[in-house]
């Protein structure tokens, strides 16, 4: 049985919390868990493994986690402040907005990503092709301030390394011992339906392709068990040949009106780990005697 769930501190379009369980029912047993799309972190919040390899593309999001790991106090107090209602409104927003996209101060970036994650629309995190974020206000009554949720995943991301890398440069770090969870951005339902633009860099069906590829590869030939959530489709199901699946129906959708929101299939698609022949150890053959065998003559005095 489960112990309490714990929730990530920040929105997401595609969050893992609803579907936890299941996931970790499917993950095996290793040393550390190696997430190349961490998201929110729902998996490795509610996971219990001695390290975790914790990767995203967003350099943001990467940054703020860093913060958090290494001073968790100074940036939940300056955090704080921002969820005053005095800068919940429509003109403070866009204003902070900009100062996000404007600073390279690392620290205040990182303070200012969990307000506008927070304050706006939906949660989404959403980038311009020129790399600018650029999520509408979101009209909530009172933000949530989610500081117990903060100090947990400090707390917990003492265990973990987190880098902002090409999924692909992820798949090299990992060893035999480990087993690898990934969370893509979604196959699209259909053409219209691709949300891509989460990070300046969008993930098309070359990208999809490749994870499937190297998936089956760790695998197949370096005994490393690797499951992955996508949406349930016939294309999926052709990417993932020779996975073993389980199907999930989940209540998800980018939609802000919750009646419109319909089930969509998901499936988790798991590479069980080849038996990967030790190498052996080869015998090492006695250095070469540049005189052969000839046989030491005794010469009389």
């Amino acid at each position: 049985m489960m112990q309490k769930k714990n929730r990530a501190f920040l929105k997401w379009a595609g969050g893992k919390y609803s579907l936890v369980e299941h996931i970790q029912a499917r993950l095996p047993q290793a040393n550390k868990l190696i997430e190349p799309f961490v998201g929110a972190g729902s998996v490795f919040l509610n996971t219990q493994y001695k390290r975790y390899l914790l990767n995203d593309i967003n350099p943001d999001l990467i940054n703020l986690y860093n913060f958090l790991k290494a001073q968790p106090d100074a940036i939940i107090n300056d955090a704080r402040e921002f969820f005053s209602g005095s800068r919940n409104n429509e003109n403070t927003y866009y204003a902070l907005r900009e100062e996000f996209n404007a600073t390279e101060d690392e620290y205040y970036r990182a303070i200012l990503f969990l307000y506008l994650n927070r304050h706006g629309y939906n949660g989404l995190c959403r980038y311009s092709l020129q790399g600018r974020f650029n999520v509408p206000f979101g009209r909530y009554k009172k933000p949530y301030f989610p500081e117990e949720e903060m100090f947990f995943f400090s707390e917990k991301s003492q265990k973990a390394t987190f880098t902002c890398l090409p999924f692909e440069k992820v798949f090299t770090r990992a060893r035999k011992g480990n087993v690898i969870y990934c969370d893509p951005p979604y196959a699209p339902i259909s053409k219209t339906a691709a949300f891509t633009s989460y990070a300046a860099r969008s993930f098309g069906q070359d990208s999809q392709e490749k994870l499937a590829e190297l998936a089956t590869r760790a695998s197949k030939k370096r005994g490393i068990p690797v499951l992955i959530s996508n949406h349930d489709l016939p294309f999926t199901r052709a990417l993932y040949q020779g996975a073993d699946f389980s199907m999930l129906s989940v209540k998800r959708s980018i939609s802000q009106n919750g009646a419109k929101r319909q089930p969509a299939d998901e499936i988790l698609a798991y590479f069980p780990p080849a038996k990967v022949p030790l190498k052996k150890k080869r015998k090492r053959s006695a250095p070469n005697n540049t005189l052969g065998h000839v046989p030491l003559i005794k010469v009389a005095n």
